[in-house]
């Protein structure tokens, strides 16, 4: 069978002959049981792993569940029996076992020559204590909905390859300080084009699959509700769908914007912790990611309110009941704003935050690479520049380089020291 490919895939193949479990946790539809589909086959087709020695159990199978919880190493012995070398259990929707993660580590500790892979669309901390007992047996992974990258792969291949080389120019600007710019940039309409479709319809699978723009909106829909009901009301035990809905839209109408929890409480008719609840929910369900402020001067830069920003933009556009073309929004910026956090928070040795001052001077992005920072800033404009914050910032701590992002410009320049490279944001 064809899949459309994950990078994913590439990076957990890497540590197959290991032990350790596979942890692969994302949000709900994000293409998790499609993973494991594709590593199956893998299995059988580089490592000539015996069909037979491949086992696939989803836990949304009520029957299957109930099995495994009464006598779990039972379970695994009748599978077992018979079979001669490596055998792989691939467990999907892990988070509905009862104490999966003690029931985990006495299968592994029991069982050498077996192989787990867990799957969950919430996280697996949240949902069964999994990390509390899983130290140092379990490698975990995220797969979220399909990167800007992924998505140009499915559709025209001299534009992926355009897109992947001028991509390495902003890596190595990053990584290493190089400055490079095409001489022409001939692609940028077509890609402008595709980014601006990935903005408004997000990179969930079956978003992706369809052409029809009706469809994505009704998929998108159907995630969403059913995100509510098997994440939400069935596996959290969250009874209040209204308000939590509620937290959500106020989210999504700020995205990008700093968390006011009294603020937040008041608009929604809620309270400080329920609030922190709802909040570490829709981040422990991969829905938003918070991020935190950037901070060496303690009397004049913010150090607590985080900014909220989601996963996906197309269900944060589903849930404001917003498609419109990116030309004619309000919230035009803050989309692409949302997309550059959701690359950058894909490069594992970035750390993100932003910074603001207590007089406000704010700039959108500092990227920690452990040896330096990069502040990076979205503008998304055919005439950007550099702002006052953001010369502030730079005046400030002095980096070495700086990023920001546009639409369709290529340029560099420097203030003071500080080499600014202007990229297009879709090549990150």
């Amino acid at each position: 069978m064809t899949y459309l490919r994950r990078d994913l895939l590439d990076e957990i193949v890497k540590w197959i002959d290991r032990k350790e479990v596979f942890a692969i946790k994302g949000p709900r539809q994000s293409g998790k049981t499609t993973l494991m589909k594709m590593f199956m086959e893998y299995l059988q087709r580089h490592k000539k792993v015996k069909k037979e020695n491949i086992i696939y159990l989803t836990f949304e199978d009520a029957d299957i569940l109930s099995a495994f919880e009464k006598r779990p190493k039972e379970y695994l012995k009748n599978y077992l029996s018979g079979k001669k070398g490596r055998v792989f259990f691939l467990l999907d929707e892990f988070q509905y076992l009862k104490n999966g993660g003690k029931k985990l580590k006495f299968l592994y500790d029991t069982f050498e020559n077996v192989k787990f892979v867990v799957t969950g669309s919430s996280s697996l901390e949240l949902a069964s204590s999994t990390g509390k007992y899983m130290v140092g047996r379990m490698f975990s992974f995220n797969l979220f909905q399909f990167s800007f990258k992924e998505f140009l792969r499915t559709k025209e291949s001299h534009l992926y390859n355009a897109y992947l080389e001028n991509a390495q120019r902003v890596r190595d600007f990053i990584e290493k300080g190089k400055i490079s710019k095409p001489k022409d940039d001939i692609y940028k309409g077509a890609l402008g084009g595709y980014f601006e479709e990935y903005i408004k319809f997000g990179g969930y699978p079956e978003v992706i699959k369809t052409s029809s723009a009706e469809e994505k909106k009704i998929i998108l829909k159907n995630i969403f509700s059913t995100y509510l009901t098997k994440d939400i009301v069935e596996l959290l035990m969250i009874r209040d769908v209204s308000q939590f809905r509620d937290i959500t839209a106020f989210l999504a109408s700020d995205m990008g914007g700093m968390i006011n929890y009294n603020h937040l409480a008041q608009d929604v008719k809620s309270y400080f912790k329920q609030i922190k609840h709802f909040l570490s929910v829709l981040e422990e369900t991969f829905v938003i990611k918070l991020i935190r402020p950037y901070y060496r001067n303690m009397s004049t830069e913010l150090k607590k309110n985080p900014k909220v920003y989601f996963t996906d933009t197309g269900l944060r556009n589903y849930i404001i009941n917003n498609f419109n073309d990116l030309r004619i929004r309000t919230d035009a910026g803050k989309l692409v704003e949302n997309f550059v956090f959701r690359q950058f928070s894909e490069k594992e040795s970035l750390r993100i935050k932003y910074w603001r001052t207590l007089a406000k001077a704010e700039v959108d992005f500092i990227l920690d690479t452990g040896n330096e920072i990069i502040p990076s800033e979205v503008k998304y404009t055919r005439k950007p520049s550099a702002n006052r914050s953001f010369r502030n910032f730079i005046d400030v701590y002095k980096p070495s380089k700086s990023l920001i992002l546009t639409k369709g410009v290529w340029d560099a320049g420097k203030i003071d020291k500080t080499k600014i490279m202007f990229v297009p944001a879709w090549y990150l």
